[in-house]
């Protein structure tokens, strides 16, 4: 006769496979199968009556480069210490699961509507931004959820995780630890945003981006010195796309490189059709400031343009320095070798701006506009300007006062000392063939006359 104990060790040998089939290896919780039935299940008892359920989707934060930079054992760790937490934490009869890598899902047939998944989600947030214990060291990450709720969002469990992702999808698309319940609204904002995106990488691989030039002048004779260039993208559906949407949009989705590149290319070849002394300004974006490879990138382009370094500025904000210093500051090294100019944009906006004056190499100050439109109005920005002017004359560096939209303003500012300035006073931002027209009709210079005759 067979024991018991034997019995029941053939019973779990038996269900084994069954049980590997439903489970994740790594926390042991129960995987996207697991998750399948238990919707199947509410959706069974609740046949007759359909009262609404919650699915619910997790995901860290910059867990990407947390693994990386500790070694997967010490990612695998931190899955399994946020697997304890998000047991301990779920109310009775609910569901928690692991899916694809640092993202893990919730079933929560107790949570009817928007309110209580947010205050939910609330509570997870919170749980999962508590320290993480690798041994000889502390992480912190934060963690984006998105919701769905049954009916409204799905009828089956392909559905509501559908719907799950696209509100997490917003969740990340608005910066960290943010929290989205699935709605028609949220649904048709992020189908556009996938069409914006789409549209745009066309864009950038048919080079249908444009670049437009706005003049720099120096306030002592309102002569021009120089162009910044600017993205303009006009898309035949969509029509006139804001920079500051597809600037952003090509960071977030990987491809800021490609577009730059293609912007720098476009603004050196017009250039050289300008006057030599005149100066280009160009804008780096923080993603530029942590490749190692962009120097080299921008320098390459140049020399294939036949583009003289030294009449090329970079302006780069304070924001895009801090994101990763060490890399930043060799860039701006190796590019400062070669000739090229550096200028610190939207000057006074950030929050360390006189440390980074301190350990990086600049040229050129931009003052932002934030205080250029209250100079005349407000003590407070004039004083700022003024001390602004006096360190950068004891630090040797050039200024530039953005955003001058009237007389009044760029008087104020040449009296006050400041040496160049730009805004719709002087000049919009214009394409190629325009901006050669306009310095043909403000600018004298001969080799553009004995051009022109030619």
């Amino acid at each position: 006769m067979m024991k018991s104990a034997e019995i029941a060790f053939l019973t779990v040998g038996q269900n084994e496979p069954q049980a590997m089939a439903y489970t994740d290896p790594l926390t042991g919780l129960g995987n996207r199968n697991r998750m399948r039935d238990k919707v199947l299940q509410i959706s069974a008892e609740r046949a007759s009556d359909p009262a609404p359920f919650t699915i619910g989707i997790v995901n860290l934060d910059s867990f990407k480069p947390i693994n990386d930079l500790f070694g997967s054992t010490a990612g695998d760790e931190i899955l399994c210490q946020v697997a304890h937490r998000l047991r301990a934490c779920i109310p009775d009869g609910a569901l928690v699961t692991r899916h694809d890598g640092d993202e893990f899902a919730f079933v929560l047939p107790l949570i009817f509507e928007r309110a209580s998944a947010e205050k939910f989600g609330q509570m997870i947030r919170e749980v999962l931004s508590a320290p993480y214990d690798l041994g000889d060291r502390n992480v912190r990450l934060s963690a984006s959820l998105g919701f769905s709720i049954y009916p409204f969002a799905g009828e089956d469990c392909e559905e509501l995780l559908k719907s799950a992702e696209t509100a997490l999808y917003r969740s990340k698309r608005r910066g960290r630890g943010q929290i989205t319940v699935y709605s028609r609204e949220i649904a048709q904002e992020m189908k556009r945003a996938t069409q914006l995106e789409q549209a745009l990488r066309n864009a950038i691989i048919s080079d249908a981006i444009d670049v437009h030039f706005q003049p720099i002048v120096s306030l002592s004779n309102n002569q021009v010195v120089g162009f910044e260039a600017l993205a303009r993208w006009n898309d035949p559906d969509l029509g006139f796309v804001s920079p500051g949407v597809f600037v952003p949009l090509a960071e977030e989705r990987g491809f800021i490189d490609a577009l730059s590149e293609a912007l720098l290319r476009k603004a050196a070849e017009a250039a050289l059709s300008w006057p030599r002394e005149l100066f280009l300004s160009f804008n780096l974006s923080s993603a530029q400031l942590m490749d190692p490879g962009t120097s080299s990138s921008i320098l390459s382009i140049l020399g294939r343009v036949g583009f003289d370094p030294h009449r090329l500025e970079l302006e780069i904000t304070e924001t895009a320095v801090m994101s990763s210093a060490d890399t930043a500051h060799r860039i701006i090294a190796d590019l400062r070798a070669a000739g090229v100019r550096i200028s610190l944009d939207d000057f006074g906006t950030g929050q360390s701006s006189l440390g980074r004056l301190r350990d990086f190499i600049f040229d050129k100050i931009k003052i932002d506009r934030a205080f250029v439109s209250r100079i005349n109005s407000d003590r407070a920005s004039e004083h700022i300007i003024k001390a602004i002017l006096t360190m950068c004359e004891g630090l040797e560096l050039e200024v530039v006062a953005e955003g001058i939209e009237d007389y009044a303003e760029a008087v104020k500012l040449r009296t006050l000392g400041c040496g160049m300035g730009q805004g719709y006073h002087f000049g919009r931002p214009a394409d190629g063939i325009a901006t050669l027209r306009f310095l043909h009709e403000n600018y004298y210079d001969p080799t553009m006359a004995e051009r022109a005759s030619a």
